[in-house]
């Protein structure tokens, strides 16, 4: 065990709800157990490369819990972008005169970590994306508050498309994983739930809407996640791929995506003659004040972490399996995303649920 240290602090990535309360679990738990100060690195890896950090402490942290975003600012800033990008992240740990590193982020920032831990940075890591789709933890703070607000929102459609006699599709975040809308589906009774992982044809799914209004029900609500791939090859379908491709990307890589929820619309209406209407949720889902559960599992994790860096456990990241807050290796936690169950999707989630 460490005795007291001076810890940085950083958030990368999109912002999340929870990422206040793991930031305050470390200061105040830090400075309360073992007389530990901190620092927080400005927007994420950027203020590592760019030396940008303030000063925290325990009053600085008061009644941040239930605030969403960070203090600390975030960026998808990537130290490996420029070749000097690691030896500038090195070279602002030292002269900050840290003795370990937490990093909190999602795949990328984490990945990002295991990469400098090999240059000898002392880092462990904590899971944060809405998405849920980091490996190693059975679940990632930021998902219950995006799972709610989405549900939320599937409430309100449904009974706007059962006034209207309309089809309401409902575009939710997931990137390359549909865990958000398999679980705002399942909770709000959806008619259509489509992911990432399962590519979906356009007019099989207007078969199954034309047999449902006809069968009596003259309303359905779709749940599409952002990155669900339509398998028809029309030149429709063509051209939601060219609209996502022709978003830039950013310094990881990522091409920004969207755009299926008003396809989608579209192209119902053109087959099937039903009048629909789309709904892009947005960052909506990231924003805003984390849930109980949330605001828990992100102390529980920040907690972890502290003890973690006393330990010395470098190299690790916090996670969440069978109840119990633990670590495994960062390693192990990134470079794969953890995909939605397919067996609870078509068990569960699969067609003519709503």
């Amino acid at each position: 065990m460490m005795g007291v240290m001076r810890i940085g602090i950083l958030t990368g990535g999109g912002d999340c709800p929870g990422l206040n309360a793991v930031i305050r679990a470390v200061v105040v738990a830090g400075s309360a157990f073992y007389g530990d100060t901190s620092v927080g690195l400005v927007d994420g890896w950027y203020g590592m490369v760019e030396n940008r950090s303030v000063e925290l402490n325990p009053e600085r942290c008061r009644g941040i819990l239930t605030q969403g975003g960070t203090i600390l600012g975030t960026s998808r800033t990537n130290p490996f972008a420029n070749p000097d990008g690691p030896d500038r992240v090195l070279a602002t740990f030292s002269g900050l005169g840290l003795d370990a590193l937490v990093a909190i982020g999602g795949d990328d920032t984490l990945g990002a970590a295991n990469r400098l831990h090999q240059l000898g940075l002392p880092v462990v890591g904590v899971p944060k994306t809405i998405d849920n789709d980091l490996s190693g933890t059975e679940v990632t703070f930021g998902f219950d508050t995006a799972v709610q607000i989405a549900t939320e929102a599937v409430d309100r459609l449904q009974t706007t498309a059962e006034s209207h006699h309309r089809v309401m599709v409902c575009e939710v975040m997931g990137r390359n994983v549909g865990h958000i809308a398999v679980h705002a589906g399942i909770a709000g009774g959806a008619a259509e739930i489509l992911i990432p992982e399962v590519p979906f044809s356009v007019e099989a799914l207007c078969d199954r809407l034309r047999r449902r209004h006809g069968g009596g029900r003259f309303f359905s609500t779709i749940v599409v996640a952002e990155g669900a791939v339509p398998i028809d090859e029309d030149e429709s379908g063509r051209e939601l791929g060219a609209r996502s491709s022709d978003k830039g990307a950013d310094q990881f890589g990522h091409i920004r995506v969207g755009g299926i929820g008003a396809f989608l619309a579209g192209e119902i209406e053109r087959r099937t003659g039903f009048e629909s209407r789309a709904t892009v949720l947005g960052h909506i889902q990231r924003g805003g004040t984390p849930t109980a559960y949330d605001r828990v599992l992100a102390t529980r994790y920040g907690t972890e972490a502290l003890i973690a860096v006393h330990d010395g456990a470098f190299g690790s990241m916090v996670a969440l399996n069978s109840g119990r807050v633990g670590r495994v290796p960062l390693s192990e936690a990134t470079g794969r995303p953890k995909t939605v169950d397919l067996q609870l999707y078509r068990d569960v989630a699969g067609p003519h649920l709503g």
